[in-house]
């Protein structure tokens, strides 16, 4: 196993790749998609460069690869962002050359189902950042959340340390993006109520690991991008959120419990754990089935650690993952977890 190192970070006036390894959605819902890269040219300085399957819904797993290769290899290109998620990127795995992107280090951005990717880059030497895709960071109606943009920027340009704030007011609740209404007005948050603790008695750092739950479940199943000897996550801080499937508190249970019996859990220093997502159109939960949600998954995440891993510290409710804002997290960069004085800081 190669120590992630961070890769070179671009400047304002840089091109950054722009592509779709899990789903070509741009297709489907320009609007946030072309608002996205609007910001990346205005608020941030940077010039995209879309590639043959950022728009195309469908494409082949070696297409996708195709793109990853070129963003990676083209020396004009210093950071590469994801489009969007999607549920197929495992596929996309086999078909990249670890040595060409090995080669040819550069920041990654993206979650979801860009867990595969980012997972990757881990075991390929790279750092990678969790969070901000174009079209829900980037793509927020109106404007972007400030702490998203605050956090992205200083993990774009930076390379020093970066202290993560719980949220005043966050939201979870989506709006149809092929309404041209839902752009007319910002999403209607609500207040937050900052971090919980568990076992908050001592301050830790390592580099993380993790990303979407559901996406580490299935690299487990399928036994891809897992090191083989687990002892390189020794002393790791463990990054899980999930989606807006909403999977039940019992899968999340299960998840982790089958993360325990593989002895993982009692390998991670810390345990940051993103705020729950408690809506999806399939699922319209009101407020308190909401409530009772993220109360449910909460306690199945301490039934299966008080099990594996009952000294851990824990923190939930961190920004990070499919709700808004979208706090943009170091993948296999250093994460700080301060418990006495209730601070997490990453380095970008």
């Amino acid at each position: 196993m190669i120590e992630p190192a961070y890769p070179p970070k671009p400047v304002p006036g840089d091109r950054i790749a722009v592509i779709s390894p899990g789903a070509g959605l741009p297709g489907l819902f320009p609007q946030p998609f072309e608002l996205g890269l609007e910001r990346l040219r205005k608020d941030f300085g940077l010039e995209p460069v879309e590639y043959p399957t950022t728009r195309k819904m469908g494409a082949t797993p070696q297409e996708r690869a195709a793109d990853i290769h070129a963003a990676f290899a083209d020396p004009d290109i210093k950071a590469v962002m994801a489009s969007i998620g999607g549920d197929d990127q495992i596929t996309v795995l086999p078909q990249l050359d670890r040595e060409l992107i090995r080669a040819n280090p550069k920041p990654f951005f993206g979650m979801s189902d860009n867990t595969n990717l980012l997972a990757y880059l881990y075991n390929t030497g790279i750092v990678g950042y969790h969070g901000a895709t174009v079209m829900t960071a980037l793509g927020r109606p109106v404007a972007m959340d400030a702490l998203t943009a605050d956090s992205l920027r200083a993990a774009l340009f930076t390379s020093g340390t970066y202290e993560l704030e719980p949220a005043e007011f966050w939201n979870d609740v989506n709006r149809d993006w092929a309404d041209p209404a839902t752009f007319e007005s910002e999403p209607e948050m609500r207040p937050g109520d900052g971090w919980t603790w568990v076992n908050a008695d001592r301050v830790v750092e390592g580099r993380s690991w993790g990303g979407c739950l559901e996406i580490l479940g299935w690299l487990l199943m399928a036994n891809r991008e897992i090191a083989p000897d687990l002892a390189q996550y020794d002393g790791g801080v463990l990054l899980l959120e999930t989606t807006e499937e909403l999977p039940s508190s019992e899968e999340v249970f299960r998840t982790l419990r089958n993360m325990g019996e593989r002895g993982l859990l009692s390998r991670f220093s810390a345990l940051l754990m993103g705020r729950a997502k408690t809506w999806s159109f399939e699922q319209p939960n009101s407020p308190e089935e909401a409530a009772r949600y993220a109360a449910e998954q909460r306690e199945a995440v301490l039934r299966a650690m008080r099990v594996y891993a009952p000294n851990t510290p824990i923190v939930f409710d961190v920004d990070f993952g499919h709700t808004d804002p979208q706090l943009v997290l170091p993948y296999g960069g250093f994460v700080r977890v301060d418990g006495p004085a209730r601070r997490i800081t990453v380095t970008y």
